[in-house]
């Protein structure tokens, strides 16, 4: 089991977990989900309570990942599998990504 903690502008606003390679959960934390000025961070994922659970890595987090020949290069320089997906996740969305979300791991 990995565990990686999301940010919204640096603000702490859930926990993503890979139980396994077809498990995945994401759940936002109390404090951000009862401040009312904090938005959910995706439309996928809407502010609730509930875990969400998927078989694979939520399209919202897959779709931060590079493509092609930079993930083929990212996977050798960070030496993580190509196929790892949340390896890949946790080791490049901390910190320069495109938007308000970073995803850094949790330890």
């Amino acid at each position: 089991m990995r565990t990686a903690k999301v940010y919204y502008n640096h603000i702490f606003a859930g926990t993503l977990i890979e139980e396994s390679r077809k498990q995945y959960q994401f759940t936002y934390d109390d404090d951000y989900f009862k401040n009312p000025s904090l938005p959910a961070i995706s439309l996928t994922l809407p502010k609730t309570r509930q875990t969400f659970q998927e078989a694979f890595l939520f399209p919202f987090f897959y779709n931060m990942l590079a493509e092609g020949v930079n993930r083929k290069l990212q996977s050798r320089f960070f030496k993580i599998d190509e196929d790892d997906s949340f390896g890949l996740l946790i080791a490049t969305a901390g910190i320069d990504t495109i938007g308000a979300i970073t995803i850094k791991p949790s330890f």
